[in-house]
């Protein structure tokens, strides 16, 4: 039951890097891990044994018990800024990286947020997409998918992520 109660533990720390971002506790955090999308980013190997074990609980890495955390938290959009456009499940639970993996292994935009898609034109024609190379008619039919799941999205400015 230790182990149970330590989980519980940590996924309230996950919780709260989601929630509570104006404390002293994430700027110190943000200070020695970095923040890239909105998201503190893993550390490599200068993360400390209780920043590894916050990782393994939030991405579900290593866990016999998957990604519980991902799985059961979404995420509301407001401004788009703290939300990452490939990798966050922000749009009916699941990434856009899972949904359209072909179009993300092919994007050099990988890690920008919804916001900066959103204002480069993520429509047909729009400036957000970005391709190492020419897509394939199936990869267009696959990028026009996506485009038509986010013809209704309307981000809002005065509200955070």
């Amino acid at each position: 039951q230790l182990r149970e109660f330590n989980i519980a533990l940590l996924g309230k720390w996950c919780w709260r890097m989601l929630v509570d971002r104006e404390g002293l506790w994430f700027r110190v955090l943000v200070a020695r891990y970095g923040l890239e999308g909105g998201s503190l980013r893993a550390g490599g190997q200068r993360g400390s044994v209780w920043w590894r074990e916050i990782l393994r609980i939030r991405e579900g890495v290593g866990d016999p018990g998957g990604s519980w955390f991902r799985e059961h938290v979404s995420r509301r959009v407001g401004d788009g800024s703290d939300t990452l456009f490939w990798t966050d499940p922000w749009l009916d639970g699941i990434s856009l990286r899972e949904r359209f993996g072909r179009l993300f292994e092919l994007t050099m935009t990988k890690s920008r947020s919804v916001a900066e898609m959103f204002a480069l034109g993520w429509g047909a024609g729009g400036g957000a997409w970005e391709w190492r190379r020419r897509l394939w008619v199936w990869e267009e039919e696959m990028l026009g998918e996506c485009q038509s799941l986010l013809l209704d999205i309307s981000l809002q400015d005065q509200a955070i992520d």
